[in-house]
């Protein structure tokens, strides 16, 4: 096999790289798209036509174009250009960027808050900055990969625990003593709901620091869509909460709250707040007005969660296995990467457009189409979406899915339960 750089059509005068970096190189074409993707490309499927359902953004309330915040955007855009371009550090005084975190933060119920670049900024800035070497950082497996990162960056110890098992996470305190948990309130991958009340227990019990994603609900969930946190009462309860206003904000920054002498002790201590340039003034003049448009945004909360409802409910009576979706987030898990391959076809060819997702997003053959519903889908869009997944499901062999398969386990052992129960019940009567 010629070396990728040996095939390049056109010469540039350009650095030879070493072998250490050219075999990696090498090896990802070779592996993944010559052995697994058969030399197409998983992440390149059709170009959508103008009917296709996008369900690949993560604007879930569909505010991307909304005039107030577009109309903000450029008059700032044109009043100030790109403004002072320099570390948030040397913020001080009345400036928007400052207003825009304290307003947000009481809209998030906090004391106080930050304004990162993105969501990762946040996670890795925060993590690096209550975390260290001698610190033991429990992660729920199915968490964000910036948190995970995050715990490298501090040099801290990472300890997983299954996915939403409480009690799991309690062994792992048990064994490796206070620390720092790191868990998504909506989990990014599945859509799966975080059980932050139980967790919450567990952190007081430790004298653990609880640390909640909100990416994906904050907008979505709780009251004017101050996130899931407010919504169940448990903002005394969180240290902190991060999240990306990438999706329902629909914008590109991060956010934390944070306790009022926390928010000038991590912008001098978290590197990427340091080392970054501040968002610029119509980014913050836009996520101003869409912070206005998502508070008045009832009705298309309550749009979003009925449709997702009702599509999980159809799907999973189509026999789709949504791995505990109770979101917006619906995820179609085909397993290996060429069976994902298959599924993202027979989707396009159809008009329906996901998401996929697969290592080192998704582990090693859990690779999946995610399907992110957006509260301007119509009744009749909804359908199609549910309507195309029952004709596929011969064509991409859904009863071969391994994910198929751990469903079938779990109705049977639920079964079996149940008829245990019932025969206990019988005996004591």
């Amino acid at each position: 096999m010629k070396s990728i750089f040996d095939r390049t059509t056109q010469r540039h005068n350009r650095p030879a790289l070493p072998a250490f970096v050219t075999a990696r190189v090498e090896r990802y074409y070779r592996e993944r798209v010559q052995e697994t993707w058969g030399g197409g490309h998983i992440m390149r499927g059709r170009i959508a036509g103008p009917d296709a359902l996008h369900l690949s953004s993560n604007d879930y309330l569909a505010i991307a174009r909304h005039p107030d915040i577009i109309g903000s955007m450029a008059g700032t855009l044109r009043e100030n250009g790109n403004g002072l371009l320099m570390s948030g550090i040397f913020l001080h005084g009345d400036c928007p960027q400052l207003q825009f975190e304290s307003r947000l933060a009481t809209f998030m119920h906090a004391e106080a808050g930050v304004l990162c670049q993105s969501g990762y900024a946040a996670n890795t800035g925060l993590i690096q900055s209550i975390a260290s070497a001698q610190t033991p950082v429990y992660v729920d497996m199915m968490a964000h990969m910036s948190l995970w990162e995050g715990i490298r960056s501090a040099g801290a110890v990472p300890v997983a625990f299954r996915h939403n098992d409480v009690a799991h996470l309690e062994q792992q305190i048990g064994r490796y003593g206070q620390g720092v948990v790191l868990v998504d309130s909506v989990y990014s991958t599945t859509g799966s709901v975080c059980r932050l009340v139980a967790l919450a227990d567990v952190c007081e019990r430790h004298g653990c620091v609880f640390v909640v994603d909100e990416s994906h609900s904050l907008g979505t969930h709780g009251p004017r869509g101050a996130g899931l946190v407010v919504e169940l009462g448990l903002e005394s309860r969180v240290a902190f909460r991060t999240a990306s206003l990438a999706k329902a904000f629909a914008g590109r920054a991060g956010f934390i709250t944070c306790p009022v002498d926390f928010q000038e002790y991590f912008k001098f201590e978290s590197n990427p707040a340091i080392f970054s340039s501040t968002l610029l003034p119509h980014e913050i003049s836009g996520l101003d007005a869409t912070l206005s448009v998502i508070e008045a945004a009832d009705r298309r909360r309550t749009r979003l969660a009925s449709s997702a409802a009702w599509l999980r409910q159809r799907l999973t009576e189509l026999g789709y296995n949504l791995n505990g979706s109770e979101s917006q987030i619906i995820a179609l898990e085909a397993g290996t990467e060429q069976r994902t391959i298959v599924l993202r076809d027979a989707l396009e060819s159809r008009g329906i457009f996901g998401s996929v997702f697969c290592a080192p997003a998704t582990a090693r053959n859990r690779a999946l189409i995610r399907l992110s519903i957006h509260a301007a889908l119509s009744d009749g869009e909804v359908e199609k979406i549910a309507s195309v997944c029952r004709d596929i499901r011969s064509e991409v062999e859904l009863d071969k899915w391994p994910s198929t398969r751990r469903r079938g386990d779990e109705l049977s052992s639920r079964r079996r339960k149940r008829e245990s129960t019932n025969e206990q019940t019988a005996v004591t009567a």
